[in-house]
């Protein structure tokens, strides 16, 4: 006899179904939430203003600050917006040069 087990990953905000594991880091505390993709679009909105106007800080370079006087950090993997804004920022200040042979 065979089984078949199924997961089902549902919004932790509306329960809806087809729901993505999202992880992102405010105040140092790294926080983690499964949300649609309406859900998703509505928190990569949220942040985008935040985003577009802070700073990227690695690990190697992070502030010896309090991590409140640092501000918020959000996951760049778990929000895709911040890949949207990095390519638009990369776009704009180093544009691809094409040369003729």
């Amino acid at each position: 006899m065979s089984r078949i087990v199924s997961v089902v990953t549902t919004d932790d905000l509306d329960g809806s179904e087809r729901a993505e594991t999202v992880t992102f880091e405010l105040d140092g505390v790294s926080y983690e939430i499964d949300l649609g993709e309406a859900n998703q679009a509505r928190l990569e909105s949220s942040v985008a203003p935040f985003i577009a106007a802070g700073r990227r800080v690695t690990r190697g370079n992070r502030r010896q600050t309090s991590s409140r006087a640092a501000g918020p950090s959000v996951d760049r993997a778990a929000v895709r917006i911040s890949a949207e804004i990095m390519q638009r920022y990369e776009a704009a200040h180093y544009p691809t040069t094409s040369t003729c042979h």
